[in-house]
């Protein structure tokens, strides 16, 4: 048979993350689809998608990887495609399946010379062809552009915030926390089963890579207002911070520092498998606002917490463990991806005294940004009064819908309460790929207290943060009620004052600072409409601001890649079309230049010939501009 599988420990580790992330959507899934107009097109992509992601875990050979690759992008671009009469579905379709296809030319061309041009060999038997491959380098560049194309990172990126929009909830759910996934267990088979060992450029580069990830992310997030283009972005976040983990894991080993880099590569599958959750559960409590308020604009919404009570205390929950604050399993896998980091205080190579810096700064502040974006998107949302009709009628979901987020919201708190179990299955999977064994020196004592494997590294310990987070709060309410506090005066999110919807603080007055400080990279676009009397002056017209925000590598990269082919293939047509007289002329002209060339650099120069040949060659340039202007 041609396709082979198989099921060692990381095959089976990203099949249970897989199944995490598809049990609790099947339910929310179930729910959602009442909503959904092609039901058939729509149930037949989402079993094909999930089971071609499985099929790319447990591939064990390069056509079988391949094969259900390009069935996981085929069935992922089809349901983008379920609701194609919304606006700007097509659009994203198409870019998504451009920029899918671009990273699966790469992952070809990578397994054609990896095999030796032979698909149906193992991954064990492409590590021999890989060693007397003559530049390594070739191919790891070919792995990096496949599988960041596919995970969302910068700055290929830019497909993310229109496809996730597009797409029905349950399947944003799916991509954004399930297929990255798929791409970052793409990186640990290929990089640690193939590639190992490298150099130390180009674990520097992925760490690079993910910190401006990371910072890019979480920047473009805070400007947003289509509540799932903030998530998108938030997931090009995410995919940074495990980027920068693995990227540390890949220069510890290479300098020979087994238990540190066991130690940053167990970090980044950590928040692989958190980003999974708490992505997951963020998009599911996004689709339900959305079902009931029947818009992506978060300036619509507003006191969702009174009549959404389920969705509201979900996405809390997701909200502050994507936030990294504690006790959270956000919190626990950024901060072994710190101490990581940190652990590097004792290296004296200067690029590396260049790029640690650079991803402690970028992750420290995507940290802080991360807190005010949800506090945005959870405050304008959920607190504060109604700011639309649709938000003043809605009510909470179906008991399927509910179900779901439940449920995924119970997969959160198993990765916080029971971190050290699903640390022994990172570890017992890195070292059945070849790494050093680090459980014991993370909890060398009980799991109680989570080390640092560093010499003068930090200690935390989850679960007596929680129990004191518990206690604290217990305490407030204990408080509260000894004082006997029983009646609001006035309305929330009002500073005392009475007010009204349309006078509470928005979005876009939340971002604002930010987005002053941060215009070098917005270069926002601001529309300003003024109210005005009518004619009789007894009303006034209502006045209307907006920014919209376009990304810079869109605008920058993409969009000056698009015109400078257009070019190309402008002057490729016009040369194909040339008349005879033209093609002589322009053969003539490029004689002349090498002939000119030539004699310059053989010390022949003359002033006699330059002049004759500088006259033959301005009459053979005036040819082709009159043939031009015909």
């Amino acid at each position: 048979m041609p396709f082979a599988f198989q099921f060692d420990a990381l095959s089976i580790l990203f099949v249970f993350l897989i199944l995490l992330g598809v049990v609790p959507n099947l339910f929310y899934s179930r729910g959602y689809l009442p909503h959904i107009g092609r039901k058939a097109h729509y149930r037949i992509h989402y079993w094909g998608f999930v089971l071609s992601m499985l099929g790319v875990v447990t591939a064990a050979n390069g056509l079988t990887f391949l094969l259900f690759w390009e069935l996981m992008s085929l069935t992922s671009w089809q349901l983008i495609l379920t609701e194609p009469e919304e606006e700007g579905t097509i659009p994203a379709a198409r870019f998504y399946f451009f920029m899918t296809h671009f990273g699966f030319v790469f992952l070809l061309l990578f397994f054609l010379i990896a095999t030796d041009g032979n698909l149906e060999m193992d991954f064990a038997q492409m590590r021999s062809v890989v060693e007397h491959f003559a530049y390594p380098s070739l191919l790891f560049f070919l792995l990096i552009l496949g599988f960041l194309s596919k995970a969302g990172a910068v700055p290929l990126h830019v497909w993310l915030p229109y496809a996730h929009p597009a797409a029905p909830s349950p399947v944003s759910a799916l991509m954004s926390g399930v297929m990255l996934k798929v791409a970052i267990y793409g990186m640990f088979r290929f990089f640690l089963q193939v590639l190992h060992p490298w150099p130390l450029e180009w674990g520097i580069l992925v760490l690079v890579i993910g910190a401006l990830s990371s910072l890019v992310g979480v920047l473009y997030a805070l400007s947003e207002h289509d509540i799932k283009a903030l998530l998108a972005n938030h997931s090009i976040e995410n995919i940074g911070i495990i980027l920068i983990g693995f990227g540390m894991g890949m220069i510890f080993d290479t300098l020979g520092l087994g238990i540190l880099s066991s130690f940053a590569f167990i970090a980044a599958l950590f928040h692989t498998f958190n980003h999974m959750s708490f992505k997951s559960l963020l998009f599911m409590g996004a689709g339900s606002v959305l079902h009931e308020t029947h818009t992506k604009n978060i300036e619509a919404y507003g006191g969702l917490m009174k009549v959404m009570p389920i969705t509201a205390w979900t996405f809390l929950l997701a909200s502050v463990s994507i936030s990294a604050l504690p006790p959270t399993n956000g919190f626990l896998s950024e901060w072994m991806i710190f101490q990581s980091l940190l652990s590097s205080n004792t290296i004296t190579n200067m690029s590396l005294k260049l790029a640690i810096p650079f991803a402690i700064f970028a992750l420290a502040l995507t940290g802080g940004l991360a807190i005010a974006c949800f506090v945005k998107a959870y405050g304008i949302t959920f607190l504060g009064l109604h700011r639309s009709a649709n938000a003043k009628h809605a009510k909470e979901v179906n008991a399927l819908m509910r179900l779901g987020m439940l449920a995924m919201a119970g997969v959160v708190l198993s990765l916080m309460l029971f971190a050290p179990a699903y640390i022994r299955l990172f570890d017992r999977a890195l070292v059945a790929l070849g790494s050093v064994p680090a459980y014991d020196a993370i909890f060398p004592f009980s799991f109680w207290h989570m080390h640092s494997v560093a010499i003068n590294g930090g200690v935390v310990s989850p679960l007596i943060l929680l129990i004191s987070l518990l206690g604290v709060t217990g305490l407030l309410v204990w408080a509260y009620r000894a004082l006997g506090v029983k009646e609001r005066m006035h309305r929330t999110w009002a500073c005392g004052y009475r007010t009204g919807a349309r006078t509470q603080y928005s979005a876009t007055g939340f971002a604002g600072p930010i987005r002053r400080f941060f215009g070098w990279l917005y270069r926002p676009e601001e529309h300003w409409h003024e109210g005005h009397a009518d004619a009789e002056e007894k009303a006034l017209t209502p006045s209307h601001y907006a920014v919209h925000v376009k990304p810079l590598f869109e605008r920058s990269l993409y969009e000056g890649t698009a015109r400078l082919a257009n070019w190309v293939s402008y002057w490729v047509y016009r040369l194909a079309h040339f008349e005879q007289t033209r093609y002589a002329a322009m053969i003539f002209n490029l004689m002349l230049l090498v002939l000119f060339s030539y004699r310059i650099f053989a010390h022949q120069f003359s002033w006699a010939t330059f002049a004759l040949e500088s006259v033959v060659m301005i009459i053979s340039i005036k040819v082709l501009i009159i043939g031009e202007r015909r």
